[in-house]
């Protein structure tokens, strides 16, 4: 039903268009110059309509149309880069905001002095995975360190990483024997509300030894859920990888987080720019886009991976 329901709105995208091309043909036959204005309305809105059709081509992936689950963790840089993942967050949480986009965060590990060691989150959304998976790799921060009493200028990095959501648990099974299930009391900064009860969870799985761990929730039994959810989705993200392998087209490989690898670099001093290394996209409006103006970046790389 879901996916009869995601092919319905396409298709009523279409029909739209269709019935927009009609109008506009109609009022241009008309030839009357008081109509002109409407008519360039009708022309501006088939641009629109022209550009969000084309865009869809550009997720037209086995997964793209799926729900994602994004993982955001500190590489080389300390505090500085716990803080960076911090700012990531806000970024990203921005950017999903504008676009309708429900974000969960499922798992999260505090700095030791501020910001985030790592943060999971699933993001519910028409398209989510498709728009997402154009961030993952590394993301490099330059400024001048507001933890560094002599201010000194200071380099971060941070690692994203994104899977698609499997839907269809039956996809990718995962059975009992697979897997290890350890429980452990949810902490939090300065030992504040911390669960009396063993209510976070750590499955490690056997045969890749993939681990994964979830404490967001009050709940053992969610903890469980949402640490299975994202299992599935490494798996399946695991399997992916291993089918481009063969066929020699692997993109998007998770790399370490440290420096030579990034895939985006944020300046904010001595200048302001932002800049991918994959597609040479650039803006000196970094401002803008920490604070989630990410479009640009993301159809650039999309653009590029189909060679347009």
């Amino acid at each position: 039903m879901r996916e009869l329901s995601r092919l319905r709105g396409e298709l009523e995208q279409w029909h739209e268009a269709s019935q927009h091309i009609a109008d506009a043909l109609e009022l241009a036959g008309l030839d009357d110059a008081s109509l002109r204005a409407e008519l360039e309305k009708e022309v501006e809105r088939l641009e629109k309509d022209a550009h969000t059709l084309e865009f869809a081509t550009l997720l037209s992936g086995d997964y793209d149309h799926d729900n994602a689950i994004m993982t955001i963790f500190s590489g080389a840089g300390g505090t500085e880069a716990q803080d960076w993942v911090a700012m990531l967050l806000r970024m990203y949480l921005r950017w999903m905001e504008d676009r309708g986009y429900k974000a969960e965060i499922i798992d999260s590990s505090e700095g030791e002095e501020a910001g985030l060691k790592s943060v999971t989150l699933e993001v519910t959304g028409p398209y989510a995975y498709g728009y997402l998976r154009a961030e993952k790799g590394t993301h490099r921060l330059v400024r001048l360190s507001p933890f560094d009493s002599a201010h000194r200028r200071h380099t971060s990095f941070a690692s994203v990483e994104v899977y698609p959501e499997v839907e269809d648990v039956a996809e990718i099974e995962v059975k009992p024997n697979d897997i290890e299930i350890e429980t452990y009391r949810a902490s939090s900064a300065g030992g504040q509300n911390v669960q009396k009860n063993a209510t976070a969870v750590r499955i490690r799985h056997l045969a890749t030894g993939i681990v994964v761990t979830c404490q967001n929730e009050r709940s053992l039994t969610q903890n469980r859920e949402n640490a299975m959810k994202v299992l599935r989705a490494r798996l399946l993200d695991m399997k992916r990888e291993e089918k481009e392998r063969e066929i020699a087209a692997l993109k998007g490989e998770r790399v370490k987080a440290e420096w030579g690898q990034q895939i985006r670099s944020y300046v904010l001093h001595p200048y302001q720019m932002v800049k991918d290394h994959r597609t040479d996209y650039e803006t000196g409006r970094a401002d803008d886009v920490l604070n989630g103006r990410l479009d640009e970046f993301i159809e650039a790389y999309l653009r590029s991976q189909v060679g347009g």
